[in-house]
């Protein structure tokens, strides 16, 4: 079970980057002069079965045309069926927030997640850190337990992916059991701060 896990997180993670490509986005936020950063589990190898893909972006300032201008670009892919947007200026993260859908060519949807931040704020690099953490930190074996957990979710359960690394490396939870109690014994809101 442990390699046809790694496997599909594996052709997963392919799959992601071909997304990526497909939409050009990391064209499109450099084109208005945007630092933009991989985050979340494709950058730390733990994308399995919830196609999700997750980018920091980073301007000096917050320019909301500049912002639409970068996703008018994404929205010319053929594969993206939808886009959401949300200005979170006057909340904790004080960002410009993006969601788009894309079909892949195997009819895949893929959640692709856009985080537009000011340079400088609270959570600049932050997250890029937490990454940076997990990564080095996570042994194989936990890496595979939370490739594992991240598989038998069910797919109507939303289940934020630090959720999955606070239980498994910070407090050693093995299975999906030992890990449905530990989220009614821990539960989360907001942006979760922690880093091993």
């Amino acid at each position: 079970m442990t390699e046809d896990i790694t496997d599909l997180a594996g052709k997963n993670q392919l799959k992601a980057k071909q997304v990526i490509k497909d939409c050009k986005i990391i064209e499109a936020w450099q084109s208005i002069g945007a630092e933009i950063n991989l985050v979340g589990s494709l950058r730390m190898g733990l994308l399995i079965t919830h196609r999700d893909i997750d980018f920091h972006i980073y301007t000096p300032r917050l320019d909301i045309a500049e912002s639409f201008n970068a996703m008018a670009q994404i929205a010319q892919s053929p594969g993206i069926e939808k886009i959401v947007y949300g200005n979170l200026l006057a909340e904790e993260d004080a960002c410009l927030e993006w969601h788009a859908w894309y079909r892949d060519n195997e009819e895949n949807l893929w959640q692709i997640d856009m985080m537009h931040i000011r340079r400088g704020s609270e959570y600049d690099g932050f997250f890029e850190k937490q990454a940076e953490r997990i990564c080095a930190v996570m042994t194989p074996a936990q890496k595979e337990t939370i490739l594992r957990l991240k598989y038998e979710t069910p797919a109507e359960e939303k289940i934020g992916g630090i959720e999955y690394y606070m239980a498994v490396i910070r407090d050693g939870v093995k299975d999906w059991k030992e890990f449905s109690l530990w989220r009614k014994n821990n539960p989360q809101t907001g942006i979760i701060r922690w880093m091993p």
